[in-house]
């Protein structure tokens, strides 16, 4: 399998310490705190190798609170009734998915973006692993908290990675060794350090995949015992998954099935090895005299059973990402015979294909509803032309976890672009947080029609609490109704059962707002429910809430529940949002929530002197509370939503300074089951002086000829309120403008100064003989560094050699791994005059902007030796970045790479470096 590409997160320095004052709302008076010399920064989830993972303790790693998942499994998911009569019972579902781009820079609780895979289909998936990993990163991944918390409110386990990649993606046959390495005394450190992580982090097990090549029947054993070691330390809930790799004989060599090469991983005579298996995706392969996966993998039930193990704990995988998600072609008649008994179940190799392979959401939640429910998007109706692609639903059976007369959804995905409490807009920026998405409906979307159409969506424009609703939008007419059938439920129906929805519509005459529910039974019936009541809801009562009663009902099993709009004028552009579905005793109240208490601000950032950030903690108030929402008071008094969450450690992410404001206040509010808020606890602390501007600027060329235009763009602190610029020589001669122009209409070399400036100070600087004019600058540039001789620190093979870098190929690249700085140099033959580099990073290649450079320097020299630096840069985030310069006569060109990357990966990627200038004469011999 294919390791992972990292993802852009970094943050920029220059920070520093600031004061802190404690408050708490509703309490007298007010303490004082400080936060030392600790310093806030994004917290991540973690990621090791072997022996790293070894150094690791929650204790001294200050992200480790911040990864711990607040969500137990919920372990009463059932199965129910069939939606679909193609559907299997036996089978389950791993899925292998990244739910972050990268191994590096995942956030431990979401981030300020809607753009994320809020993977919503749990109702398909019995077992999710967070697949991760890369050689220039981290071998070991845990599930990041925000998947934990999601995954576990859906009943589904989740499970960290252990990777080791094959040695063309960097593997080390010792950073096997070192995962397996034994004490005398028995122990395998490395399987303590795992379950450990488990245990702390709160997530159900690992997945281990190794595919390092050059392993002996040896290694085999070892890893063997290895496995062994970690079945008879875990926690009985804990589980150990197998990648279908290595056989006994020590290479690895993938089987397609269960058989007597591989076994030994799954089952060791009396003794469970793994607990489950995931097998290669070669199973469905066949080609006649030549090979056939398919017989072994036929066979597997039987090695299965002979080993008294479940066929259904073996996992024939399905490679989305390399097949194409739903485009591909994929044999489902060797795993889902027509007979209807399953062979095994199914293993999903990278369904985060739907989101990796979409630009917007929207794009992303059709493309994902299709590969889980098929064509028709409708999981009772998955019939398909051919081979076509027909949907998981079509042979998995969906489950649910709402078996209790207490639930509660608000339709909320986990992101949105803004964020709604009790129907007002208290945040109107976007916001990503898994730990947040609700119990989504099960079926998406199988709708009744009886005379009129109405499609569901979620609809990231309208919200009650959260950042989205479920919106039906289209036609309603007098007598005809939509009975949209939404989730899968399991309840004993008691005299005291209600249920209430709350809702938005524009014509509140067009229809009337129903419920249905399907008894044990007779799950395809609906009982069409009408309200018993309805009453303005909301802060500003522009909701409806209207309960409806179920006691008739009483003794019997609900088993699916729909909401039903029934027709009374006509309308054809009808929508109503449904921001809040509501099961239970209505008049049972939620245990209320107090105030939380010893909140601290234990490590903050000021940067700039106009943003900050910070880290939070509180004492939790138990199963109180079902989560904590942060606020962000503003200098009017208002309150700007920042985030929630179900631990009582929380990351503010950066705000920026409102205006001159000194102090900025901070509050957490508890909520509880049935969201109702509880005090506010407060905390505050002051701003910095004003900062003065720093000022800065760049030439988009320094090389020109007579009345050649040069663009000059400010790049001063973003404080900067005036600028005055001077151009001794030039045309204009002086500008205020932020961004001018200048040209000079005689040859020679100037100098450009720009003197930033706002209320608390300013700043001159000055860049002397910056601009050369000359009637040489008519001539085009070359750029001298094709073809050159190249040296570098280190590169991966012949094939990313550092030639490769001056080829002018975009094709081709230089890559270097390993830690520490890599460099590049190129010697141009002789001194040539220089005067801006183009340097093309990874994304210039078509790799992910993740893997551009982000901190670099070039540096010149004459002799090889002595090196001068000629550009700095800490924060390039570009596919291609450009450098003018004073022309500079040099010979040699040195690129040194001291942050590969944009997150955790340590490889340097570079298609191209363009050396410009004017060729010299060759020197004479």
């Amino acid at each position: 399998m294919k390791r992972l590409k990292p993802t852009v997160l970094s943050r920029s320095n220059m920070k520093r310490k600031f004061a802190l004052l404690l408050s708490t709302a509703m309490i007298a008076g007010a303490l004082t705190g400080w936060a030392g010399q600790a310093h806030a920064a994004q917290p991540h989830s973690s990621y090791w190798y072997p022996d790293t993972l070894l150094e690791w303790s929650p204790q001294t790693d200050k992200d480790a609170p911040f990864n711990r998942s607040s969500v137990k499994l919920n372990t009463e998911r059932v199965q129910g009734h069939k939606v679909n009569p193609n559907a299997k019972t036996e089978p389950k579902v791993m899925a292998l998915a990244s739910m972050y781009k990268s191994t590096s820079g995942a956030p431990s609780q979401g981030n300020d973006q809607f753009h994320g895979y809020a993977f919503s289909y749990w109702q398909y998936v019995d077992k999710l692993i967070m697949w991760g990993g890369s050689a220039g990163e981290g071998l070991i991944v845990p599930p990041s908290a925000d998947v934990i918390d999601a995954a576990h409110k859906n009943g589904v386990p989740v499970y960290g990675t252990v990777f080791l990649p094959q040695t063309e993606h960097g593997g080390k046959i010792e950073w096997l060794r070192d995962l397996v390495q034994q004490k005398e005394d028995g122990s395998f450190p490395v399987a303590d350090k795992l379950i450990e992580v488990a245990s702390y982090y709160g997530f159900d097990g690992w997945f281990i995949n190794q595919e390092t090549q050059g392993t002996t029947a040896e290694d085999a054993q070892l890893m063997q015992q290895f496995v062994k070691y970690m079945q008879k330390k875990k926690p009985s809930h804990m589980e150990i998954i197998w990648y279908d790799s290595m056989i006994k004989e020590g290479p690895v060599k993938w089987q397609g099935a269960l058989t007597d090469k591989n076994s030994m991983f799954f089952q060791d005579g009396e003794e469970r090895v793994a607990d489950q298996m995931f097998i290669d995706f070669r199973w469905q392969f066949k080609k006649e005299g030549q090979y056939d996966y398919v017989t072994p993998f036929q066979n597997s039930p039987k090695l299965a059973d002979s080993l008294k193990r479940d066929q259904y704990d073996l996992y024939a995988g399905m490679d989305l990402e390399g097949g194409g998600g739903y485009q591909g072609k994929y044999n489902f008649p060797v795993l889902f015979p027509e007979d209807g008994t399953a062979v095994t179940s199914l293993g999903l190799y990278r369904p985060d294909w739907a989101f990796n392979t979409t630009k917007t959401i929207q794009d992303f939640m059709e493309k994902e509803q299709k590969l889980w429910v098929g064509e028709n998007k409708d999981p009772s109706n998955t019939k398909a032309q051919g081979n076509a692609w027909r949907g998981i639903a079509h042979d998995i059976v969906d489950k649910t976890v709402i078996t209790k007369a207490d639930f509660i959804t608000h339709f909320n995905t986990g992101n949105g672009k803004q964020f709604s409490v009790n129907g007002t807009k208290v945040r109107d920026r976007e916001w990503f947080n898994r730990s947040l998405q609700d119990i989504l409906p099960t079926w998406r979307w199988m709708v009744d029609e009886q005379g009129q159409k109405l499609k569901p969506s979620f609809d990231f424009g309208t919200s009650f609490y959260g950042g989205s609703s479920l919106r039906l939008l289209g036609t309603v007419a007098p007598g005809a109704s939509s009975n949209v059938k939404l989730f899968k439920t399991d309840i004993d129906a008691t005299s005291a059962l209600q249920m209430s929805l709350i809702y938005q519509s524009n014509d509140s005459e067009a229809a009337a707002i129903n419920i249905g529910v399907a008894l044990e039974g007779a799950p395809d019936e609906y009982k069409i429910v009408k309200p018993a009541s309805a009453e303005a809801a909301g802060v500003h009562g522009d909701w409806t809430r209207a309960v409806y009663d179920l006691s008739p009902y009483a003794g019997q099993k609900i088993v699916g529940v729909s909401v039903q709009v029934e027709g009374k004028t006509s309308n054809n552009l009808y929508a109503v949002n449904i921001g809040r579905l509501q099961i239970g005793n209505l008049d049972d109240k939620a245990e209320e929530v107090g105030q939380v208490s010893d909140l601290k601000l234990i490590e903050n950032d000021v940067r700039d002197g106009i943003y900050a950030d910070a880290r939070l903690t509180w004492t939790p108030l138990g199963d109180d509370a079902l989560l904590y929402e942060v606020y962000r008071v503003l200098p009017d008094g208002s309150r700007e939503f920042v985030g929630a969450t179900g631990n009582n450690y929380y990351y503010v992410s950066e705000m920026k300074r409102n205006g001159m404001e000194q102090e900025t206040k901070l509050a957490v509010v508890p909520v509880n089951s049935h969201y109702k808020q509880g005090r506010s606890a407060e905390i505050s602390f002051e701003w910095p002086a004003y900062p003065a501007p720093k000022a800065d600027f760049e030439a988009d060329k320094t090389f020109v000829a007579p009345g050649e235009a040069v663009q000059l763009t400010d790049k001063s602190s973003e404080v900067t309120a005036e600028w005055e610029w001077s151009f001794p020589g030039g045309t204009p001669a002086s500008s205020k403008e932020r961004h001018p122009k200048v040209s000079y209409a005689e040859e020679g070399t100037y100098e450009i100064t720009l003197k930033a400036k706002n209320e608390a100070g300013e700043d001159v600087m000055t860049k002397s003989k910056l601009i050369t004019v000359s009637k040489e600058a008519a001539f085009r540039s070359e750029d001298l560094a094709i073809g050159a001789k190249t040296e570098a620190s280190s590169f991966v093979n012949d094939s990313e050699a550092p030639q490769f870098a001056v080829d002018g190929d975009m094709s081709t690249k230089w890559c270097a791994v390993g830690s520490g700085e890599h460099w590049l140099s190129v010697d141009l033959g002789q001194a040539h005059a220089i005067t801006q580099f183009v340097v093309h990073h990874a994304e210039a290649g078509g790799e992910s902007p993740a893997f551009s450079t982000r901190e670099f320097k070039i540096q010149l020299s004459m002799d090889g030796e002595n090196w001068s630096d000629a550009v700095t840069v800490i924060d390039n985030d570009k596919a291609t970045s450009k450098h003018a310069i004073a022309k500079t006569e040099a010979r040699y060109v040195r690129l040194l790479v001291q942050k590969p990357t944009q997150g955790g990966d340590t490889a340097a990627r570079i298609y191209g470096l363009e050396v410009l200038g004017l060729k010299n004469k060759p020197a004479a011999e």
